[in-house]
């Protein structure tokens, strides 16, 4: 509390010395990125609050407000609680916007600071012509943040290295000529790119950048001057180097960019996507700019065949590390060993960390005990860490990277004997999880088309959940990645196939229980008609869900039978790769309903 205070005064005053009346603080680096690197964790910094979305405003008076979503609400609230920072819980009907709380707030005539470097094209644009329409200006150079954070982490230095093509399926080289190519179908003769995912996937290349995220700091352009990376050159080691010299592709160091961008012709039609740009990019390049969806975003989240094979196979390698995971975890707790929260992610990443190309987690592991498991995205921590006792939920929430896939799970486990409520909203939800699993569309749907499949069994109850129910996946790269999302509100990119997508509806009672069922589903060609061409999912994922919580009474035969055809299916993948105790183990927790 007391370093937040400090640490906002220090904002203040610098806020004084640049005439600034509000600051806005995003979760937010050069390359719109959701996961930061720790040298832009600025709003963390500020506030204390660690969830992974949010936007803080500190006006020059007044308390300072952060604006996160429904994800974060109870753990926001934890948080910020003793400091002067208000929650402001982000989708809610009596939520202002930022915007709507600024142009209320400050009179005719004040400034408000950002930095032009941590806000896409889209959302600094929108923010200018709201605080246009009262007068208020715009500061967009104000960045203060290194003359206050005087130990701030330093930009990362995690070696680059190359990603395979065995696992990447597509060398480089294809892929820049077909994003070139895509630039073109705009207007364009040449390429930037900011996002870090894209310009992994684009090079085949990888680090450690971001934790969880297989990902180096660097931007890359693709245009007729040639192709070059702007990277730290202390990051690439010799082989590195002569991989990309035989891709086509130069590098300069990561800080030349702008001065790179001032100096190209002005003749030149550059391609930037606005959604995944910095608008301190997209000003630097002036006329030059030509503003369109990325190239690079539809081919990177239609996997190839190369890539669906490798995770499949990553699929099974991670579930024999669930499944020795949650063995291990009995066991412990039958021989009445004390375990905590944190213990089962230490459980988790041990197991899997035994299995071939493992590299990494994909996130940090999510397990949340009893009223725990409402927090959507909690992690414990010393202070919170809770001791599991044989009654209750347990939502287990976790994820690894392999050199050939990426993999996302959450699971709810049954600790005790379960109690009615527990079965029932656990049944409810896996309803939605099953119509989402099962569902046939038309080509073109997107996924705010299907939302409503999952959400239905808890709307007639009048329950429901407010976070998104599937988010795209990376392969070896980011856990949440676009451009497809299956969400309430409207996010136009179709589901095609070959994209990688989460099925994960939840229900959540503070104080109570969480309850989340996750499954990664691939998108599959299902029927050609005369009314055109139909999509479904095939389920990727192979752990077995909690038999003793089903409801069996409240689901229809073919309900039951989908859980039955897929623990199977589980069981049968599974079983060549356990030994005798684990097969044996796995078998008793698949067995019909």
């Amino acid at each position: 509390m007391n370093e937040s205070a400090n640490r906002l005064a220090a904002l203040r005053a610098e806020m004084k010395r640049a005439g600034i009346d509000a600051a806005i603080i995003p979760q937010a680096d050069p390359h719109m990125g959701e996961y930061l690197a720790s040298h832009w964790q600025v709003r963390r910094w500020l506030s204390g609050f660690n969830g992974s979305a949010g936007t803080l405003v500190v006006p020059a008076e007044g308390n300072a407000l952060l604006w996160t979503d429904s994800r974060y609400f109870l753990q926001a609230a934890e948080q910020l609680a003793g400091t002067e920072i208000e929650l402001m819980k982000e989708g809610l009907p009596d939520t202002p916007s930022i915007e709507s709380w600024l142009t209320a707030t400050l009179a005719a005539g004040a400034t408000v600071g950002v930095d032009a470097m941590l806000f896409s094209t889209g959302a600094l644009r929108a923010l200018r012509a709201a605080l246009k329409t009262r007068d208020i200006r715009l500061n967009t150079t104000f960045d203060p943040i290194d003359s206050i954070w005087t130990d701030r982490p330093a930009l990362p230095k995690c070696p680059v290295f190359v990603h395979d093509e065995k696992y990447a399926g597509r060398s480089a080289a294809d892929k820049m000529a077909e994003a070139l190519e895509g630039a073109r179908m705009h207007g364009a003769d040449a390429l930037f790119v900011s996002a870090l995912d894209q310009v992994a996937w684009l090079l085949n290349i990888r680090s450690s950048d971001v934790r969880y995220n297989p990902v180096a700091t660097s931007f890359v352009y693709l245009g007729p001057e040639g192709n070059v990376l702007f990277i730290d050159a202390n990051k690439l080691p010799a082989d590195v180097l002569a991989y990309l010299d035989r891709q086509g592709v130069t590098t300069q160091p990561y800080t030349a960019v702008k001065s790179f961008i001032f100096n190209l012709s002005t003749r030149r039609r550059v391609l930037l996507d606005p959604a995944s740009t910095a608008y301190g990019i997209l000003e630097a390049f002036g006329d030059r700019a030509v503003e369109g969806t990325s190239p690079v975003a539809m081919p990177k989240a239609c996997k190839n065949d190369v890539q669906i094979a490798g995770v499949r196979e990553a699929m099974k390698r991670d579930g024999v590390a669930l499944v020795h995971s949650l063995m291990e975890l009995e066991s412990r707790m039958a021989a009445g060993e004390k375990i905590t929260e944190m213990d089962v992610a230490e459980i988790l990443r041990r197991k899997r960390s035994e299995q071939p190309l493992f590299f990494d987690e994909s996130f940090g592991t999510i397990a949340g005990y009893g009223p725990h498991g409402a927090i959507v995205h909690y992690e414990a921590d010393e202070k919170s860490n809770a001791t599991l006792r044989p009654e209750g939920l347990l939502l287990i929430d976790s994820g690894a990277q392999y050199l050939d896939g990426t993999t996302d799970i959450t699971r709810t486990i049954c600790l005790g004997d379960p109690t009615q409520q527990e079965r029932a909203d656990f049944t409810l939800v896996m309803k939605g999880h099953i119509a989402l699993a099962t569902a046939i569309f038309p080509e073109g749907t997107c996924g705010t088309q299907l939302d409503a499949l999952a959400r239905q069994f808890l709307w007639q109850h009048g329950l429901s959940y407010l976070h998104g129910t599937g988010h795209g996946v990376g392969h070896f790269l980011n856990v949440h990645e676009g451009p497809q999302s299956v969400r309430l509100n409207y996010v136009p990119a179709p589901l095609t196939p070959g994209m990688i997508t989460s099925n994960e509806p939840g229900l959540y009672r503070e104080g109570v229980h969480g309850i989340r069922c996750e499954n990664l589903v691939l998108c599959v060609p299902a029927l050609d008609t005369e009314f055109g061409r139909f999509y479904k999912f095939e389920t990727l994922t192979l752990f077995p869900f909690d038999t003793r919580l089903f409801a069996t009474e409240m689901m229809t035969e073919a309900e039951l039978s989908w859980v039955n055809t897929y623990n199977e299916r589980v069981c049968n993948e599974l079983s060549p790769m356990l030994d005798a105790d684990a097969r044996a183990w796995l078998e008793s927790k698949t067995q019909a309903i």
